[in-house]
């Protein structure tokens, strides 16, 4: 396993674990590899200095420094190895999902579960909507049969 230390075109720096120096050049042309903070996948390697220990006493000869990490999933970026990677990058998919929702579906507010019921039911235009519903409205449209999911909806990315 080899550490990166990244940044994006909007300047944030992060660190990313890659099984190697390939592995990174693999993940980055395919867009793989974005930053944890904006999501941009406009990424470069950053200049890192090496990180040697010296060994007390000894004139010259560097001390092998052991570096673990748990390799990623198979199905998940191998940036996300890194503990302290796993939030930012959480972040900053949620932060795009909402985007996501925000650009494509209708806001409906509180009115959520009766929205959905008329668009069930055929008493309202089809379309993707979301809002707010308490955790007994949402089972009660499930045992209905109307599909629904709960977001975890955090601040933009935009502030």
């Amino acid at each position: 396993m080899i550490r990166f230390t990244l940044r994006c075109d909007a300047g944030h720096e992060f660190e990313s674990w890659f099984r190697n120096s390939e592995a990174y050049d693999k993940q980055a042309g395919a867009g793989l590899v974005d930053c944890p903070v904006c999501g941009s996948a406009k990424v470069e390697k950053a200049l890192m200095a090496p990180s040697v220990a010296k060994v007390p006493g000894a004139k010259g000869r560097p001390e092998a420094v052991p570096m673990t990490a748990a390799p990623a999933p198979p199905d998940m970026p191998a940036k996300a190895a890194t503990p302290k990677a796993v939030p930012a990058q959480l972040v900053a998919l949620l932060q795009r999902m909402r985007a996501e929702v925000e650009k494509n579906c209708d806001y409906v507010g509180p009115e959520f579960a009766e929205e959905a019921r008329r668009i069930h039911y055929g008493d309202a235009e089809e379309r993707g909507i979301y809002g707010e519903a308490t955790p007994e409205e949402t089972e009660a449209l499930r045992e209905e049969g109307i599909e629904v999911g709960n977001i975890p909806w955090i601040p933009r990315a935009d502030g």
